[in-house]
């Protein structure tokens, strides 16, 4: 008898209707737990999606003909055999993320399989985007839990990709041509650079991060042993450099430091040496902290209190947040005549 297709659809409809929401509040359940893994291993993402498949989806994912027999189904069992019925997408920065959140994936679930897209795209001769995409389950420790157990031998599959990654995905939908074999020479050349594009820009973006974090420990080392005429002024050596001169407060957020780097760079600045030179003279003298506020405020506030003494009217007519600023001028000079009141010797520092 030939198969029939449409009611082997349909059951299939019929069966998955009734389990979506498990399905649903599974994959739910999955995202939960990668979220709190990865705030605990400090894993910067750009998101985590959770899904269960659409009805519709599912239905045509069961009526696929067999690549063997063309009078069979590939799926004789939809609801056993096709394991992504929960699905979590991982979206990275970087690529060298990904093998961090692997492990931490291993780490969580029982792995069932483990297949990396690039290399079954470059294998087939396929465009497409590049994952890494894994088989779980929940492992025994969590089913023995009460909140687990209606998620008994449930399996999902977790993709993991990065940003890039996750572009070409979005737009591969509407690429018509799946294997580079089959594409027009016309526009072959074309794909074949894109993807290319995409994969440098990867290894580039991976190369910048690797760069910016050597550069930052290179430059707290700097800032630990006293050495910084080549230490650029950035959030990071700005703060090491004042939490060992004025004292660490954590009450400042890294925009705030981003913001008063770009104000100290634009009033002349070039490097924590001259920072360091100008306002040298007057940190441990207390006449500056108070001449102003008559008290002893935050290390942003005061590194600009030291600034003012150092540079005087220099300060003043260079400091970016003056400008245009009719209050915060006005308060800068006035603050300049109380040190001069109180005999502090300023403007000993310029910067030409």
């Amino acid at each position: 008898m030939e198969f029939d297709f449409k009611k082997h659809k349909s059951e299939a409809i019929s069966g998955y209707s009734k389990l979506r929401p498990t399905y649903q509040l599974y994959a739910f359940t999955l995202k939960e737990i990668l979220i709190k893994a990865l705030k605990e291993k400090r894993i910067n993402y750009h998101s985590v999606e959770a899904r269960a498949k659409e009805i519709d989806s599912f239905g045509n994912k069961a009526a696929k003909i067999s690549d063997d027999d063309p009078s069979k189904p590939k799926y004789s069992n939809p609801l056993k055999e096709i394991t992504d019925l929960s699905g979590i997408r991982v979206i990275a920065f970087f690529p060298k993320t990904i093998t961090e959140i692997g492990k931490i994936i291993e780490d969580q679930f029982e792995i069932i399989e483990i297949s990396d897209k690039s290399e079954i795209l470059k294998k087939e001769e396929r465009l497409g985007y590049h994952s890494v995409h894994y088989l779980i389950k929940l492992k025994e420790n969590r089913l023995g839990l009460p909140e687990y157990q209606s998620f008994k031998d449930l399996v999902a599959e977790i993709q993991v990709r990065t940003i890039l990654q996750h572009a070409w995905a979005e737009i591969e939908h509407d690429i018509k041509y799946k294997s580079a074999i089959t594409i027009p020479s016309s526009i072959r050349r074309r794909f074949i650079a894109l993807a290319g594009v995409l994969e440098i820009a990867d290894r580039e973006f991976q190369s910048i991060q690797d760069e910016d974090k050597k550069l930052k420990t290179s430059d707290r080392k700097s800032v630990k042993e006293g050495k910084l005429e080549d230490v650029e002024i950035t959030p990071d050596s700005l703060k090491a450099y004042l939490d060992k001169t004025i004292g660490s407060d954590g009450r400042i957020s890294p925009y705030t430091y981003q913001s008063e780097t770009a104000n100290i760079i634009k009033t002349g600045f070039n490097n924590l040496a001259q920072i360091d030179e100008c306002i040298k003279p007057y940190i441990d003298n207390s006449i500056v902290d108070t001449a102003v506020w008559k008290s002893r405020q935050g290390q942003l506030w005061r590194l600009n209190d030291y600034l003012l003494a150092g540079m005087g009217q220099e300060f003043i007519d260079k400091y970016p947040r003056t400008q245009g600023n009719k209050y915060l001028r006005d308060y800068y000079e006035r603050g300049l005549a109380k040190m001069k009141k109180e005999g502090i010797k300023t403007g000993t520092f310029s910067l030409g």
